[in-house]
Parts: C-alpha cells; sequence; structure tokens
C-alpha cells in the first residue's frame, strides 16, 4: 500500500476520537443531572420536616404527601436520565476509543456497565428510557383526576400497556443472553 493510503487510514482510524466530545458532554450533563436530582432530593426532605406537626391541618398534609410523591418521582426521574447519559458516555467510550481499564477484572454486581456492542448499548439504554417513561407515566397518574369509570379503564390500559412493554424487554433480554 502506497504511503498517501497508510496516511488517509490513518486518518480514518483517528477520527473516531471524535467521540470524546460526545463522551465528555454526556458525562457532565450526567453530573448535572446527578446534582439537579440530589438537590431537589435534598429540598424536599428539607420541606417535610413540618409533615408531623400537629397543627397541620388534614386537608395540607394531604396537600403536602400528594406534592412530596410527585417530588419523589420527578427525583427518581432525574437519577435514571443521568443513569442513561453515565451508561451512554460508557458504552460510546468502549466502543469507539478504548476498553477501560480499572473495569477490567472488577467483580460488579451488575454488567449494566459492560457493554461489548452498538446492539447491547442500544438495549440498555432502551431498558433504562422504558423506565423513565414508566415513572412519567406514574407522575402523570398521580395527578389525574379520575371523575369517570371511563378515565380509570384508561389508566387500567396503560397499566397494561406497560406490563407488555416490561415482559418484552425482558423476554428480548432473555434472547439475547441465550445466543451469546
Amino acid at each position: 500500500m502506497n504511503k498517501m493510503g497508510l496516511v488517509f487510514e490513518g486518518f480514518l482510524w483517528n477520527s473516531r476520537f471524535v467521540v470524546l466530545s460526545a463522551v465528555l458532554a454526556s458525562l457532565a450533563a450526567a453530573f448535572a443531572m446527578f446534582f439537579m436530582a440530589t438537590v431537589d432530593a435534598f429540598y424536599m426532605i428539607s420541606h417535610l420536616i413540618g409533615y408531623a406537626s400537629p397543627s397541620l391541618s388534614p386537608e395540607l398534609r394531604a396537600d403536602l404527601r400528594g406534592e412530596t410523591v410527585t417530588h419523589v418521582v420527578e427525583i427518581v426521574d432525574g437519577y435514571l436520565l443521568a443513569t442513561v447519559l453515565l451508561i451512554f458516555a460508557l458504552g460510546l467510550y468502549e466502543l469507539f476509543i478504548s476498553a477501560i481499564d480499572p473495569a477490567k477484572g472488577k467483580k460488579i454486581s451488575s454488567s449494566v456497565l459492560m457493554i461489548t456492542s452498538l446492539d447491547d448499548l442500544k438495549s440498555r439504554l432502551a431498558k433504562v428510557i422504558l423506565m423513565i417513561l414508566i415513572v412519567k407515566f406514574f407522575e402523570y397518574a398521580v395527578d389525574i383526576k379520575y371523575e369517570t369509570p371511563l378515565d380509570l379503564l384508561y389508566l387500567a390500559g396503560g397499566i397494561a400497556l406497560i406490563g407488555v412493554a416490561i415482559y418484552l424487554s425482558h423476554a428480548e433480554g432473555k434472547e439475547s443472553s441465550e445466543k451469546h
């Protein structure tokens, strides 16, 4: 092969480092989401100090409980989004740049951070995104005022669809693990 071909192939191979911009941006966004969710959790807990007060009326206590449940769901949503960004950053790095040496040989309780292919990354991200959607559904379901039996039927239909989605995601996970 001539020198021009070798230079061009070297350029092509090294162009994979452009993925570092996505890795760094995803990490920064993940840290920002972890920070925001943690701050939200701190303020939510600090607002609950008055919950045990005997002077708090039952109506205000019920309102505070409802607001707290909504805040907890938002916090979980923030942590899940941060997790998606972290998995995305680690997966892109391992797929395009290099294996992460400190992770080699380490025993971790889950293999969620061990990405072996682009399909593997996509599958793991899809499962976490499904969890985010489930949390969002729960958040909206808590806030909806159910006035008719049809409203409850819609809720039941949504829950059934969530069950099907979870079943299909687990069935796909078992199928892909049996292939390996």
